[in-house]
């Protein structure tokens, strides 16, 4: 009962609601602009709220944490430019939808599922933390290192029509990635006796220029082109679609949960693993994915809100952060004078259970933020490009500079913009770049872990991978999905397991 009492605290308390609120509504448009990360304002409330007290506090950051996430998927829809990492999966499907008209109702889909994921990962959040941290618990570095393996071929896979481009483009990015100080040894690696990149290329900048600079460019080409005139007459989706994506986002929600309960993957793999899923499971769409599928833009924004609850299971079970979010709020814990991990549950109930609570009442929020102001968004895409290219160029110049109040990273931008540029010209896709930065980190950390673990030893390495239960999955997993690519396995699988349109 006391338990129930600490859950409700954020429904009955205004003065929290109100900061709830008001998070939820700063994250939301945070996260719709390029350049401004919801890690960048969370980081920078931490010195907004030391002198608060620590409910407050954490109930902004909530606010911030779950709008920010959805909020990248509004630029990502309307201008081909992804406000997160998170929100890249949500362009393949999300702007070729603009592109017909159809931003309001695109919008509206994103809205209603990220809502519905966000609740079942604050539902799993409640019920299930300790059994989801017992099970992340028993994933060993060797296991990490086989999810982002897996997270490469799934961003050379996705969103294009030549597999062997993706990938190429994914090494790209884990090879820039790579450049900086080397975590172990402090020696820098591509750094070409350049002290500034010691510290590495911000993936920020890299994704402004790459979506944001690059699109400008290609579109400044086709600057007399008369802009698409946007159906905003039917936003909120009805109750029957709702019930027919239900199955796919419960689904989707549950990868997102799991996938965001593994400390250091977060929502962007999530949306990524989600939107595989969708595109292997879902027969015969009405639209093919990648031209506007609706399962396009449920799969992803379902999954990478889910993941938000899976971001807190080991946060507040272990004390070890699931993203780079929970990591800058388990700071704020310690500055107010608490101890993230199995204890805070017994000391500090009424935070465990705010946090829980918040979770719900910020989706909430999201709804009814998320559902107004689409029809101002919407024409967004209606302004023309004469006007529209210039506004996108120097918002991606003020981006690129606010993250470290640097011209440098202005050069970087205008560099992978140019990149970008030549890269879709010839029909490389963009988003694995960035996918492969992201995942680098993890793929070298866990590889470098995995082989220490095996005391330099490969074979064990390799045995240990057909031992263990857990690895022996994602092998096959991986197996699969690289067999998967194979036009002949592809004919061979569907002779004992048909397509629908095929038994038809």
């Amino acid at each position: 009962m006391e338990i129930l009492q600490y859950a409700l605290v954020p429904f009955t308390d205004l003065q929290l609601m109100f900061f709830i609120a008001a998070g939820t509504f700063l994250g939301l448009y945070v996260g719709a602009l390029p350049g401004l990360s919801v890690t960048m304002a969370v980081s920078l409330l931490i010195s907004f709220t030391f002198s608060w007290d620590v409910l407050p506090a954490i109930a902004l950051m909530i606010g911030i944490y779950c709008g920010g996430v959805y909020g990248g998927s509004r630029s990502a829809i309307l201008l081909n430019i992804p406000g997160a990492p998170a929100a890249i999966a949500t362009t393949f499907d999300g702007y070729p939808l603009a592109l017909k008209g159809h931003a309001g109702e695109a919008i509206g889909v994103t809205v209603v599922q990220s809502v519905l994921g966000g609740f079942i990962g604050a539902i799993i959040l409640a019920a299930g933390a300790p059994f989801v941290s017992h099970i992340a618990l028993q994933f060993a570095p060797r296991d990490y290192l086989l999810l982002a393996i897996m997270g490469l071929f799934l961003v050379g896979s996705l969103g294009t029509d030549s597999t062997p481009r993706g990938l190429f483009t994914a090494a790209l990015g884990v090879l820039l990635g790579l450049i900086g100080m080397d975590p172990l040894t402090g020696v820098g690696r591509f750094t070409f006796g350049s002290i500034g990149l010691l510290s590495g290329i911000n993936y920020v900048t890299v994704m402004i220029g790459l979506f944001g600079l690059s699109e400008a460019l290609i579109q400044i080409k086709e600057i007399d082109v008369i802009a698409i005139k946007q159906k905003i007459d039917k936003i909120i989706p009805s109750f029957k679609s709702i019930i027919q994506y239900l199955p796919l986002s419960i689904r989707t929600s549950l990868i997102g949960v799991f996938v965001g309960a593994l400390p250091g993957t977060g929502g962007d793999l999530a949306a990524l693993l989600a939107y595989d899923h969708a595109k292997r499971t879902v027969k015969n769409p009405k639209v093919p994915f990648g031209e506007g599928a609706m399962e396009g833009l449920v799969a992803p924004e379902s999954a990478n809100n889910a993941a938000i609850g899976g971001a807190f299971i080991p946060m507040l079970t272990l004390g070890i952060p699931g993203d780079a979010v929970t990591a800058i709020i388990i700071g704020a814990l310690f500055i107010h004078g608490l101890k993230p991990g199995p204890m805070l549950m017994v000391e500090s109930p009424e935070v465990v259970w705010l946090i829980v609570g918040g979770l719900f009442v910020s989706n909430i929020f999201l709804l009814i933020f998320g559902l107004t102001g689409i029809k101002i968004f919407a024409r967004i895409v209606e302004i023309p490009k004469s006007i529209l290219m210039p506004i996108i160029i120097v918002l991606s110049v003020v981006g690129s500079y606010s993250i470290n109040n640097s011209t440098t990273d202005i050069f970087w931008m205008l560099g992978f913009g140019m990149l970008g540029y030549v890269l879709k010209h010839f029909k490389f896709p963009v988003g694995p770049i960035i996918l492969g930065i992201i995942l680098s980190p993890l793929l070298e950390r866990n590889f470098r872990r995995a082989i220490m673990s095996s005391q330099g030893s490969l074979l064990v390495f390799f045995k240990s991978l057909v031992t263990n239960p857990i690895s022996l999955m994602i092998v096959l997993v991986l197996c699969f999905m690289v067999l998967g690519q194979n036009k002949g396995f592809k004919k061979w699988l569907n002779r004992f397991f048909p397509s629908k349109s095929d038994a038809q």
